[in-house]
Formats: C-alpha cells, sequence, structure tokens
C-alpha cells in the first residue's frame, strides 16, 4: 500500500482503481496542509476521530466526528486540525487523475514548492 510521510501527519492509501483513490489522513494538533487547489480530483472527506477545520475559497467550518464535506475540483482548500488529540479522516478523491502531484499551493506552513 502506499504511504507517506508529511511535515503535518501520514496518509495510508487504502484502495484505488480507475477514478478513484481512497485514504486514511491523519494530521497532528495545531498542524494543516497547504492551501491549495486540484486540477483533475474531487475529494470528499469523512471525519473519523478529532475535529477538522475546513478551509474552502473563503469560507471555514468546523467538521467534528461522522460528519463529512466535499471540495470540487478547482477550488481552493486546506485542511487542518485544530484540536490537541490527532484527526483522522477518510479521504474519497475521484476523477481522472489522481496523482500526487496534481497540487497547486497557494500557502504552505512548510515552504514546500511545487517545483
Amino acid at each position: 500500500m502506499e504511504q507517506g510521510e508529511r511535515p503535518w501527519g501520514k496518509y495510508i492509501v487504502l484502495d484505488e482503481n480507475n477514478g478513484y483513490k481512497i485514504k486514511r489522513i491523519t494530521v497532528n494538533p495545531r498542524q494543516r496542509l497547504s492551501l491549495q487547489k486540484h486540477h483533475h480530483r474531487s475529494e470528499h472527506w469523512i471525519v473519523v476521530s478529532g475535529t477538522a477545520k475546513v478551509t474552502r475559497d473563503d469560507a471555514e467550518e468546523i467538521i467534528n466526528v461522522n460528519e463529512s464535506t466535499f471540495i470540487p475540483t478547482g477550488i481552493k482548500h486546506r485542511l487542518e486540525n485544530p484540536g490537541i488529540i490527532p484527526l483522522v479522516i477518510i479521504e474519497v478523491q475521484s476523477g481522472e487523475y489522481l496523482g500526487e502531484d496534481d497540487i497547486v499551493r497557494f500557502h504552505d506552513d512548510y515552504e514546500r514548492s511545487d517545483k
């Protein structure tokens, strides 16, 4: 199974096939992913542990356990863990291309670039 360590936490791919990929993403307390968008995929996020702060364009919302949200293709978004316990979500990606390089970053706390 594909997995990766990131400055904000980690992910593991649980399943993938043509047109979809399912990941378990763990975001460490007080950490957040980059503000980003994707050209080729949309994402559904389901919170299974902790609390998520979700930014979608200029709106922010809190998503709790057993709640979910949808990120359409091309929308700027960010996932953040404002809490003190790890945030665990299940992410369902769908689209024509699901590679890790389909990320356009607008702001990143860890100064990663798209190069």
